[in-house]
């Protein structure tokens, strides 16, 4: 069955396109075209393809993700989530009252994580994903309901008009971008003054040797391995205040509100 997405959510998502396409395809809004996608490397290449939307929420993600968290120790699926709507200023989902937000989930995949956001966001609020991916999208638009939309864009230079979100999430992709910190501009300028960003990365380990190793993997790979220090300065550097960190052996979670 064909995934629809519903008129009003439709209209709502394309008024927050800077060039609004046609019709739906697959049950989500593309902007890039049958001829937009860039050459990917090895790690894209992997996330484009057409098996690992099949296993991706189930299997390549809980197992990949928290082991690098540092599992049995580290949070896992479920807590991510909920810290996920926590610094994002959203409610958790038996809360009683929740914000009517704006969120976007950039590099959304299969909408797992665009799930778990729109479980905190209120009846008059809009959850949209977005990833280049179209069979990511199909799967994601085919388990989504309710006030959620999706859109095929490109996460570095994202299709959306300036101050449109209350909340932007980046999970497990800014370590894919060939240009991450265009993608951090991308993502502030999409923000609303005063709206938050919570962004889930890699993290290198401080040892001498593993700036080596992680320059090496991220060649061979597309993997960028990043310092403790350089996506909060990053935000830093774009106007970000009331900085959030939390690290694990080889991610880490960084937050912070837009300065109005």
């Amino acid at each position: 069955m064909t995934p629809v997405l519903s008129p009003s959510v439709q209209d709502r998502v394309r008024a927050l396109l800077e060039s609004p396409p046609g019709e739906p395809h697959d049950g989500y809004l593309d902007v890039l075209g049958p001829t937009a996608e860039p050459t990917p490397t090895v790690a894209q290449r992997v996330m484009q393809s057409t098996f690992l939307p099949q296993i991706y929420e189930r299997i390549w993600r809980p197992v990949g993700f928290n082991l690098a968290k540092g599992w049995p120790v580290g949070p896992d699926t479920a807590a991510e989530h909920a810290l996920a709507r926590s610094w994002l200023g959203l409610a958790q989902p038996g809360d009683v009252r929740k914000p009517a937000a704006t969120v976007l989930d950039v590099a959304c995949g299969p909408g797992n994580v665009t799930r778990a956001l729109a479980a905190g966001v209120g009846e008059n609020g809009l959850v949209v994903g977005l990833d280049a991916a179209h069979g990511m999208l199909a799967r994601a638009a085919a388990d989504s309901s309710g006030d959620v939309g999706y859109v095929r864009g490109n996460a570095v230079a994202l299709p959306f008009r300036s101050d449109s979100f209350d909340a932007v999430c980046c999970f497990g992709a800014l370590y894919l971008f060939d240009d991450p910190w265009a993608a951090v501009d991308s993502m502030a300028r999409v923000l609303k003054p005063g709206g938050r960003l919570i962004i889930l990365t890699t993290r290198r380990p401080g040892l001498p040797v593993s700036r080596l190793g992680s320059e090496l993997v991220g060649s061979l790979s597309g993997v960028r391995m990043f310092g403790d220090r350089e996506v909060t300065r990053a935000l830093t550097d774009r106007g970000f205040a009331d900085l959030r960190q939390r690290r694990y052996p080889l991610m880490q979670v960084v937050a912070g509100r837009l300065h109005p």
